[in-house]
C-alpha cells in the first residue's frame, strides 16, 4: 500500500507539472498561438522591413505604416481595419501584404490564423455565387471566432465576381458584435490591379510637371482612385457597400516601378540568393524589362514581377 504523503507528493509534482505545460509561454513556444489581447506590433521592425523590402512604393509605406500601427495601439478599436491595395502587377501590393502577415502573425501565410483569398481559385464560377457568400461568412466567422486577430487577404480582387465581397459588410461594419462574434481586432486587405491606369496617369502626370514622385500624397490619388474603383466594373468592388458605407479605411496605391527601382529590386534578389552584386548583371536584367509609355520609357510594364526569371538567366554570369 501507498503511503497517503507519497500519494499526496506524486499528485502534486503531477498537477505542477500539467500546470507548467500548459502554461501559454511554454504550450505557444512549440504551438502556435493567437496573440494575447494585449499584443502591439513593433513599428520599428516593420519600417525597416519596409524600407529594406519595398522599393518605390513611399506612400504605401508610409500610410500603411501609420495605418498599422494606429489600429495596434488602440485597445478598443471601433471596426476591423481595412486596406485596399491598388496598382499594375509587380509594384509590391502581395510583398507588402506578406510582410504585414509576418508581423502580426510569425508565420506569416503558413500561419493557421492568416487566410488568402484567390478570387479564380476560390471563387471561379459566377453561378455560385450565393454558396461563395455563405461559405465566406462561415469561414471568416469561424476562424474570428478562433483568433480574433486573424488576417484575410483577398487578391485578386479584379476578377471578384460583382456583389460576392458585400457578403463580409457586417464583419467590416461598426458593431460591437454580430452573432456573439467581435471582428474589430481582425484586419482584412484587398489586392487589386484595377485603378492601376489611374495610378500610373498620375504619376506620368507629376513626373511631365518636373515634380518627383516622392512629393505624390494620398490626397492626391485617393479620392479618385475610390471613385473609380467603385465605377468600375472589373474592380470587385463595383457599387459596392463596402465603398458606399465608407468600410475601407484606406485606398492604398501602388506606384509604377522606375529603372531604378527595378535594379534595386535585381540587387535584393542577388543577396537573397547568396550572390555578390554585379552591377553588370544588375544593368543587363533591367534592360531586358519593357517600359512605358512607349517614347518616354520611364516604368517597367511589370514592375519586379519577372526579375527573378529573369536573374535565372544570368546564373551562370
Amino acid at each position: 500500500a501507498l503511503e497517503p504523503l507519497s500519494v499526496g507528493l506524486a499528485i502534486g509534482v503531477a498537477s505542477a507539472l500539467t500546470g507548467y505545460l500548459s502554461h501559454p509561454s511554454f504550450y505557444c513556444s512549440y504551438v502556435e498561438c493567437c496573440p494575447s489581447a494585449g499584443h502591439r506590433l513593433n513599428a520599428t521592425a516593420l519600417k525597416v522591413q519596409l524600407d529594406t523590402k519595398l522599393f518605390g512604393q513611399h506612400l504605401a509605406k508610409d500610410v500603411v505604416l501609420k495605418a498599422v500601427m494606429g489600429f495596434s495601439n488602440n485597445p478598443s478599436p471601433k471596426k476591423p481595419l481595412t486596406l485596399s491595395l491598388h496598382g499594375w502587377a509587380g509594384t509590391g501590393k502581395n510583398f507588402l501584404s506578406q510582410i504585414l502577415a509576418e508581423h502580426v502573425h510569425h508565420a506569416g501565410l503558413r500561419s493557421k490564423f492568416v487566410h488568402l483569398f484567390l478570387a479564380t481559385l476560390h471563387f471561379p464560377h459566377h453561378d455560385q455565387l450565393k454558396l461563395y457568400k455563405e461559405q465566406l461568412q462561415n469561414w471568416i466567422r469561424g476562424n474570428v471566432s478562433a483568433c480574433p486577430h486573424s488576417v484575410f487577404i483577398f487578391d485578386e480582387m479584379d476578377k471578384m465576381h460583382p456583389g460576392l465581397i458585400d457578403a463580409i459588410k457586417p464583419f467590416l461594419d461598426y458593431y460591437e458584435q454580430v452573432d456573439g462574434v467581435s471582428y474589430r481586432k481582425a484586419i482584412f486587405i484587398f489586392l487589386s490591379n484595377a485603378g492601376g491606369d489611374l495610378i500610373n496617369k498620375a504619376a506620368l502626370d507629376f513626373w511631365t510637371s518636373g515634380r518627383h514622385r516622392e512629393e505624390i500624397q494620398l490626397k492626391d490619388l485617393e479620392s479618385m482612385l475610390s471613385v473609380g474603383i467603385f465605377n468600375n466594373k472589373n474592380s470587385g468592388l463595383w457599387h459596392s457597400s463596402l465603398i458606399d458605407r465608407n468600410l475601407i479605411d484606406y485606398f492604398v496605391p501602388f506606384l509604377p516601378l522606375e529603372h531604378r527601382h527595378v535594379k534595386m529590386c535585381v540587387r535584393a534578389e542577388m543577396r537573397a540568393r547568396g550572390y555578390a552584386v554585379d552591377e553588370n548583371v544588375v544593368q543587363a536584367v533591367a534592360d531586358e524589362m519593357t517600359f512605358f509609355p512607349k517614347e518616354q520609357k520611364i516604368y517597367s510594364d511589370k514592375g519586379c514581377k519577372t526579375v527573378q526569371a529573369k536573374l535565372d538567366i544570368h546564373e551562370d554570369i
